[in-house]
């Protein structure tokens, strides 16, 4: 059953806190991303901060995506020929998530200072280092990015289109110069691609994501988003 919870882990790849902490993709992999996305790559105008800062204005605003203190997140997640039914609960740091596929349920819980899976009855601990990535990670993970992460922005055509690229030795953060939303994720875990977004609350979120991770190709499908209801501290004993 181990193969079937890392879709989660994928999915995190768009957590910041989990995805900027990890090292710099394995070379090999890093020369083929580089061929497939630099056809053009040229030294942005804008900083790091702005293309956050424009980023967040584009999921809805920064004051708002702070005031949401919990979500409840329902999805579909497709992969090796099975459909995954996944619900996460988030409260700051801490996250609570379900996933139930043929029947079978496995759950992860993070309290925000340690974390155990539950798979067919057998606990396991979140590793340590995966502790202190989630022990700053945030409700709206958008919040977690650090400009002082990034030295600079490279512009990049991919797709027939233009795209701000923020990379630091921990990942690579692809955003739509024309939309200002992410669009791709690259770190040592795996690639993410956003498909589309849904609006909640005047609020955007990744609709689907396509990962990659693992050897492991994976849909995830967003069908239902709750902010601020139905989630307690009680959620992550």
């Amino acid at each position: 059953m181990k193969k079937i919870i890392i879709p989660f882990f994928c999915a995190v790849l768009f957590s910041t806190s989990v995805a900027a902490q990890q090292k710099k993709p394995a070379a090999k992999t890093t020369a083929v991303k580089t061929e497939a996305v630099q056809t053009e790559a040229v030294k942005s105008k804008l900083t790091p901060k702005e293309v956050i800062d424009n980023y967040l204005k584009a999921l809805g605003g920064r004051d708002k995506l702070e005031a949401i203190k919990t979500t409840i997140i329902d999805n579909t997640v497709s992969v090796q020929g099975m459909e995954v039914s996944m619900t996460t609960k988030k409260m700051g740091n801490k996250f609570k998530s379900v996933q139930t596929v043929m029947g079978q349920q496995m759950t992860q819980v993070f309290d925000g200072e340690k974390g155990t899976f539950d798979q067919m009855g057998q606990k396991m601990d979140i590793p340590a280092d995966k502790v202190a990535e989630l022990k700053k990670s945030k409700t709206i993970d958008a919040l977690g990015y650090d400009p002082e992460s990034f030295q600079s922005v490279i512009v990049k055509k991919m797709e027939g289109r233009d795209f701000n690229v923020l990379s630091s030795d921990k990942g690579k953060y692809y955003f739509d110069a024309t939309t200002n939303l992410l669009y791709q994720s690259e770190s040592k875990e795996g690639k993410a691609t956003v498909k589309d977004y849904i609006t909640v609350d005047g609020l955007k979120f990744p609709g689907e994501v396509d990962a990659e991770g693992n050897g492991q190709k994976v849909v995830i499908k967003t069908t239902k988003i709750v902010l601020n209801s139905g989630v307690t501290d009680a959620d992550f004993k």
